[in-house]
C-alpha cells in the first residue's frame, strides 16, 4: 500500500509540473561569462557620472571595504545583466520587523504632497489593514492621489467591500492576475502573482522588502495567517529598507510598469518623477523581476554575487525550495574557503514549503555550508550579505516561485557601512537560532524524511 502511495505522488508530481509550464531557470555560468569584462559606471541626482568619477568612486569603495574582489566584478556584472545602474546619493534605514515598518510607512504616508503608489501581495481586512485604509483615503480626500496594486491570490480571503470602499473614496485600485478570468483585460495568468511590496511617496521616499500590510506583523516580531485563522500570538520576524534618494526614481519605474502591464485605467497625472537630490551616501541599485524577463534577474544577480565572494555568504530566508544551481553555488563558496550561512525558519506557516527545504541539508552540510534555524519566531525576512560590502532586501524567497512565477523587487545596497548594519542584524538572528549538525541530522525520524521527499516532489510550484 505504501509504495503505491509514493508512486502516484510521483506521478501527481510529475502532472504537476507539466502544468506549471516550460519556464526554466538560466544556465547562469553561461551568462555570467557572457557579461564578464564590463566597464563600472555610476548614476547620481544629476544622471550619468563620468568615467573618471566612477573609478573614483570604486576606488574609494574598495579602500573602504578592504582589498575584496566583489565589488568590481558584481557591480559590472549586475549592472549589464539588470541593466540599471548603480545610483549614489542614498539614503537606506534598516527596518526590522512589522510595528517599526508600519510605523514608518504612516509618518510617510501622512507627509504625502502629491501621490502615493503602493503594491503589495497582501492586503489584509483587520486592524492593520484598516489603519492603512483609513489614512489613505484620508490623504485621498485631501488631494493626494493614491494608486493601489494588489495581487487577486495573496488577497483572496479580503472582502471585495475593503477595496470597493477604496475605490469608492477616489482611490485608483488595480487587482494583478484577477483569478476570477471574467474580470481579466489580458491573457489568464493565475500562476503569475505580484509578490513585491512596495510603497512609493511622491516619488521621493521608497519602501521595499517582506512586510505584507497585515495584522499578523503587529507583534514585533510579528505572525502569519496558519491555516483558517490568523494567529496573534505567534512572533513574526521580517525585514524592510526605507529608502529616500536618487533610486527612488528607479523603484517608481517598476510601479508603472506593473500598472501598464496589467492594463489598468490612466492613471491620474501627477509629478511621479520629480527632481531628486542627493539624501546619503548609499549606493543602490534596484532590481525587479517578472516570469515576462529572459530570466530572473534577482536570480541571476544573486547566484554570481556567491559565486564572487570571498570571504562571507550569509543569507536569511523564509522560503527556501533551491534548484541544483543554487544549491552547487553554495556547495562551492563554502568548499572554496568562504564562510556560508544560511538562517532559515524552525517552523512555518507551509509545512510543504519546509520540509522541501529541509531535505537539501543532507548535500549542504556535506558541503560545508552551515544551516541554523531561527527559534522563537517564524522567520520571513529575505536577505543576504556577501563579503561585508554586497547586501540585498527584498522579496525574493529562494525557490523555484520567485525565480519563475513571481513578480518580485529587491534592492542592492553596497558599502561596508550598510553592510555592517546587515551584519549585526543577521548576528542577532544568528544568536537567536539553533545550528543544524550533520551527525544529529542523520539520526532524524523516519517520518521526517518521508515528509521531506514527498514535499521534495512539489518542489518546482513551492
Amino acid at each position: 500500500m505504501a509504495i503505491r502511495a509514493l508512486k502516484l505522488v510521483g506521478i501527481l508530481g510529475c502532472l504537476v509540473l507539466a502544468a506549471a509550464g516550460c519556464a526554466t531557470l538560466p544556465n547562469t555560468d553561461a551568462l555570467i561569462e557572457r557579461h564578464t569584462a564590463q566597464t563600472v559606471r555610476f548614476e547620481n541626482a544629476r544622471g550619468a557620472v563620468s568615467a573618471r568619477k566612477s573609478a573614483a568612486v570604486l576606488a574609494q569603495l574598495k579602500r573602504k571595504s578592504g582589498d575584496i574582489d566583489i565589488l568590481e566584478k558584481q557591480i559590472a556584472l549586475e549592472q549589464a545583466i539588470v541593466g540599471s545602474p548603480l545610483i549614489l546619493g542614498n539614503k537606506v534605514t534598516l527596518l526590522q520587523d512589522g510595528a517599526v515598518t508600519y510605523a514608518a510607512m504612516f509618518a510617510a504616508i501622512r507627509k504625502a504632497r502629491d501621490h502615493i503608489n503602493l503594491e503589495s501581495y497582501i492586503i489584509e481586512d483587520d486592524e492593520i489593514g484598516q489603519q492603512f485604509a483609513d489614512l489613505l483615503l484620508q490623504q485621498q480626500s485631501r488631494g493626494v492621489q493614491v494608486n493601489i496594486i494588489h495581487d487577486s491570490f495573496g488577497g483572496f480571503k479580503t472582502p471585495k467591500a475593503f477595496f470597493q470602499r477604496l475605490t469608492e473614496g477616489g482611490i485608483a485600485v488595480l487587482e494583478f492576475n484577477p483569478i476570477n478570468p471574467l474580470k481579466l483585460k489580458k491573457q489568464w495568468l493565475v500562476n503569475n502573482r505580484d509578490h513585491r511590496k512596495l510603497l512609493v511617496i511622491d516619488g521621493q521616499t521608497a519602501f521595499i522588502g517582506g512586510i505584507n500590510i497585515s495584522g499578523v506583523y503587529s507583534s514585533g516580531s510579528a505572525a502569519r495567517r496558519s491555516g483558517n485563522a490568523t494567529d496573534h500570538n505567534v512572533a513574526w520576524r521580517d525585514t524592510h529598507v526605507q529608502i529616500e534618494g536618487p533610486v527612488v526614481g528607479e523603484l517608481q519605474k517598476l510601479y508603472l510598469q506593473t500598472w501598464e502591464k496589467q492594463r489598468g485605467e490612466p492613471l491620474a497625472q501627477r509629478e511621479y518623477f520629480p527632481a531628486l537630490k542627493t539624501q546619503g551616501n548609499d549606493i543602490v541599485r534596484a532590481i525587479g523581476s517578472t516570469p515576462d524577463d529572459p530570466y530572473s534577474l534577482i536570480y541571476l544577480t544573486l547566484i554570481s554575487a556567491i559565486g564572487n565572494a570571498e570571504k562571507q555568504v550569509y543569507l536569511t530566508n523564509a522560503y527556501f525550495v533551491p534548484d541544483p544551481q543554487l544549491l552547487k553555488s553554495l556547495v562551492d563558496a563554502a568548499g572554496r574557503g568562504v564562510d556560508v550561512k544560511l538562517i532559515l525558519p524552525s517552523h512555518s506557516d507551509s509545512e510543504v514549503v519546509f520540509h522541501a527545504g529541509r531535505s537539501h541539508y543532507s548535500d549542504l552540510l556535506e558541503g560545508g555550508v552551515k544551516i541554523y534555524e531561527r527559534v522563537g519566531a517564524l522567520l520571513h525576512s529575505k536577505t543576504a550579505i556577501i563579503d561585508g560590502v554586497w547586501s540585498t532586501v527584498g522579496s525574493t524567497n529562494l525557490d523555484w516561485r520567485s525565480f519563475l512565477d513571481n513578480d518580485e523587487i529587491n534592492a542592492v545596497i553596497i558599502g561596508r557601512e550598510f553592510g555592517q548594519k546587515m551584519r549585526a542584524m543577521f548576528d542577532g538572528d544568528l544568536a537567536a537560532s539553533q545550528a543544524i549538525n550533520l551527525e544529529s541530522w542523520e539520526r532524524r525520524a523516519l517520518s521526517l524524511r518521508f515528509k521531506e521527499w514527498m514535499a521534495r516532489v512539489w518542489g518546482r510550484l513551492l
